[in-house]
């Protein structure tokens, strides 16, 4: 078998193992959208906005701006127009792949939750009929999979994703996110999702603007070490961002002050971004993603007085 060969073997393996992970997970997805969530994934995002509906007569307590002044005149008494919201949904996904997720203490890496939790909102999106776009962003570049719907070109575009390969631990660490790309990939007032590890650092370039145009929603992913040190010991750990080794001892006053700022500071970062809490998710790898999305989409309905 030639190396070329082998290359498409192993390809076709890795996404056939990513399609038969997403079809058990789309099980479990379909039983939250029928019993948990039971209309929650909809009414946890505004549509594109509103359309006309039909006239109807006026009645006290509407809002003056809606009457239809020629219908009014021609019939005699106040009519106002009627809008209903536009329920179709566009998820862009932005999953943004770098070597700090690939730190796990434990059985799965940040980078593993962080792959399924993107396949579960596409198929999420998928249950529900939504187009499904995704921008992968990696230290190497990106690549824009552009809005689909359907089962399986989302699935497809899913398995996709999981077979991507990690980027190298030792090369760049910033993934090239093409911000101003994204100002114009989708139509308005799509729903746009921010998969990340999220770091302490500046805000993209354009961000308000996006935030204005889109529904931005952050979803952070972390490891049980991030949020407290280790308790007891010391521990000898992989630091996949500067490429060493460290000892973490959960019992030193210094490292616990440390990791505490570090940590504030984090949040404080991520917490800018997505002021309003029903727009932000952290994660830990290892926690149930779909038990967190329904309680996400819950704190999205009550927000918009949906339930």
């Amino acid at each position: 078998m030639s190396q070329n060969d082998s290359h498409i073997s192993d390809t076709f393996e890795s996404l056939s193992s990513s399609i038969a992970m997403l079809r058990k997970l789309e099980w479990r997805v379909r039983h939250a959208v029928e019993s948990v969530l039971s209309g929650e994934y909809k009414s946890s995002f505004r549509g594109k906005g509103m359309e006309f509906d039909q006239v109807v007569k006026y009645e006290y307590g509407d809002d003056v701006r809606d009457i239809d002044w020629n219908v009014t005149a021609r019939l005699g008494e106040p009519y106002r127009k009627k809008f209903v919201e536009e329920r179709e949904v566009t998820l862009v996904l932005l999953f943004e792949d770098t070597p700090s997720l690939q730190f796990g203490s434990g059985s799965r890496s940040k980078r593993e939750a962080l792959l399924e939790l993107s396949s579960l909102l596409m198929l999420l999106s998928a249950v529900n009929g939504d187009r499904v776009s995704l921008m992968y962003a990696s230290p190497s570049g990106y690549e824009f999979t552009k809005s689909s719907s359907g089962r399986g070109r989302v699935l497809h575009t899913a398995a996709s994703l999981l077979g991507r390969p990690a980027p190298d631990l030792l090369g760049p660490q910033e993934a090239n996110v093409p911000w101003k790309y994204l100002m114009r990939a989708a139509p308005r007032h799509s729903i746009f999702v921010w998969l990340s590890d999220f770091p302490n650092r500046p805000n993209p370039e354009g961000w308000n603007v996006l935030r204005k145009r889109y529904q931005p929603v952050g979803l952070r992913i972390e490891d049980p070490w991030e949020r407290s040190l280790p308790g007891k010991g010391e521990q000898t750990v992989y630091d996949p961002v500067s490429g060493k080794l460290f000892n973490l001892d959960g019992s030193s006053s210094a490292q616990k002050a440390a990791h505490e700022k570090w940590n504030r500071d984090r949040d404080g970062r991520f917490h800018d971004l997505f002021p309003i809490d029903s727009d932000r998710l952290t994660l830990q790898a290892g926690d149930d993603a779909l038990d967190a999305v329904v309680n996400l989409f819950h704190k999205r309905a009550l927000r918009f007085g949906r339930t």
